[in-house]
């Protein structure tokens, strides 16, 4: 999947949407790609998965660059647009031997 896929929506779902998001995710953070991830946040599905993110941040358990590996918009259009123009975050590397 990781290979065929020039980008990642995370739609609305359960347990299994949660496990493949955060691989995803969290293999963007290690570097395994460097491949746009969107949340489609239809009716504010993943509002309080943003918030924890957010929080997860604030309590120093995600860097700054870190938020910046996802996209989230609660339509299609939007959402595709705010992937087709990401770029990835400039020294995500760096997370694994922070020189702050």
């Amino acid at each position: 999947m990781m290979e065929l896929a020039d980008g990642f929506i995370a739609l609305p779902g359960g347990y299994g949407t949660m496990d493949e998001l955060f691989e995803v995710l969290t293999w963007s953070q290690i570097g395994n790609h460097r491949k746009p991830l969107g949340f489609l946040n239809v009716n504010g599905y993943f509002d309080h998965l943003l918030s924890w993110i957010q929080r997860a941040f604030e309590d120093h358990f995600i860097y700054k660059e870190h938020l910046a590996l996802f996209v989230s918009a609660e339509t299609v259009d939007d959402l595709l647009d705010q992937m087709t123009s990401y770029r990835f975050p400039d020294q995500i590397e760096r997370w694994l031997v922070r020189e702050e």
